[in-house]
């Protein structure tokens, strides 16, 4: 149903019928905006290096995360684990070798595999070597 202030009715005292205007979508082309003055401005497009310095002259704090900043602080989201034998995501670890595996054809491969395979494949992801 439109709305009673879209709907114009018709003067004539015989039929009167609701006429129901719409309006047209309005399709922006370019980055640009008119200021209250009407005058149209573009948006201007910075660089890193134009932000770094920009926030430098800000009064930031020394705790406060910025662009320029390389520690950011830890992230809330757990670790993504993969699977040592395909890369795919793994919720499974083996409790004698501690390789990862995602399903039953890669831990039937762990326990087929030679020590020094073992030892490599931990050596690659970067974890503690069993002794």
């Amino acid at each position: 149903m439109a709305t009673p202030s879209k709907v114009r009715k018709t003067k004539s005292k015989s039929v009167s019928s609701p006429i129901v205007t719409k309006k047209k979508p309005v399709l922006v082309t370019k980055h640009s905006s008119i200021g209250a003055s009407g005058t149209k401005k573009t948006r201007a497009w910075k660089n890193l290096k134009q932000i770094v310095s920009a926030e430098r002259a800000l009064p930031y704090g020394p705790d406060d995360t910025t662009y320029g900043l390389i520690d950011a602080p830890p992230s809330f989201k757990p670790a993504v684990k993969y699977s040592d034998i395909s890369g795919l995501e793994s919720t499974y670890t083996d409790p004698q070798t501690k390789l990862r595996f995602s399903n039953t054809d890669e831990y039937s491969r762990i326990k087929m595999m030679p020590g020094d395979l073992v030892t490599g494949c931990l050596t690659l992801r970067r974890a503690n070597i069993p002794v």
